[in-house]
């Protein structure tokens, strides 16, 4: 199109504009719309998730774990904790298992 036609065109669209009524029908489609970034938070954690498990496991997570808690039990022997009540460490790690993956799950 040549500058002429351009002009001609604007001055038309200009000098006919109309306001036609909403009413609310831009808000109703809106609300209609899915929410495309709750997927893609979703898919984005899920992703992420994977490649901590995958990398955990991979890199020796579970022996890293085992190995402290060897070298915590072994220390609390050698340093006089002979009345070791084992039922209450047990309901100790229990509670802060559960802490530790219930903040992991509502933080997503």
């Amino acid at each position: 199109m040549t500058e002429t036609s351009d002009k001609l065109l604007k001055q038309f669209f200009s000098e006919h504009k109309q306001e036609i009524d909403d009413n609310g029908f831009s808000r109703r489609v809106m609300k209609s719309l899915p929410d495309r970034s709750l997927r893609t938070s979703g898919v984005w954690t899920t992703c992420c998730g994977t490649l901590a498990l995958i990398l955990f496991f991979t890199l020796g997570g579970l022996q890293a774990i085992g190995g402290a808690l060897r070298e915590i039990f072994t220390s609390i022997i050698q340093h006089g904790a002979t009345n070791l009540d084992l039922k209450s460490l047990l309901i100790t790690a229990t509670v802060l298992l559960f802490f530790g993956i219930r903040s992991i799950v509502t933080a997503n």
